[in-house]
């Protein structure tokens, strides 16, 4: 005949068989995705202002569509599907890239000119009858692309269309393509953001060249 255990012994056995069904009954916690902007922008300190700085100018939203307004962090595999778009899945942007890229046009533009919003050039239009020109920003690439496992870029692609801003309207003066890329140290999130960073800079840089050679 089987001799039954002690109470204090089945009890303890029962005790841990529920903490062990428990434990496998609660669900993991959701991992957060990692949220990257940027960075800080120039750490240094601004050079002193020219005496004579360029017109202001009067920066819009950047528009895009689709993935692109979202806060995902996309890549490319261009050596297996180059026309699919991938979100990281535990990384995203701290805010929408098309947000991110105008708070780095207008630092960067802003070093050398006045850059305001559309609300501001209305009211120096009442102020002084000045009526700066308008750049308007279209964001059609921004991704993590791959020329290979081992291989990979930011890539930023925007198209740029300056605008006289007259009574009549806004009036076209130029329009300006720009596609830049930058290798990534790393072919994974980081490595992308950085290399994004890096890309939008330039390409920002590249505008800022553009405008003071528009007439």
């Amino acid at each position: 005949m089987k001799q039954s255990l002690p109470f204090s012994v089945r009890a303890l056995v029962l005790t841990a068989s529920l903490l062990l069904l428990a434990g496998c009954a609660t669900p993991d916690k959701p991992v957060r995705s990692t949220l990257y902007d940027f960075g800080p922008g120039a750490t240094e300190a601004a050079p002193p202002a020219p005496t004579a700085t360029l017109p202001a100018l009067v920066l819009a939203d950047v528009e895009a569509t689709g993935a692109l307004d979202g806060a995902a962090l996309l890549y490319r595999l261009g050596y297996a599907d180059a026309n699919q778009l991938r979100p990281y899945a535990q990384a995203r942007w701290s805010a929408p890239p098309p947000q991110l890229i105008r708070q780095r046009i207008r630092e960067l533009l802003g070093r050398e000119r006045p850059v305001l919003d559309l609300n501001e050039s209305a009211a120096m239009a009442r102020s002084n009858g000045a009526m700066p020109r308008v750049l308007r920003v279209e964001l059609e690439e921004f991704s993590h692309y791959f020329d290979s496992p081992s291989q990979s870029w930011g890539l930023i692609r925007l198209h740029a269309t300056l605008m006289d801003n007259t009574p009549a309207g806004e009036k076209l003066v130029a329009q300006r393509m720009v596609t830049v890329r930058r290798p990534a140290a790393s072919a994974d999130a980081p490595g992308g953001v950085r290399a994004l960073a890096a890309a939008t800079d330039a390409a920002a840089d590249e505008i800022g060249q553009w405008l003071r050679q528009a007439k």
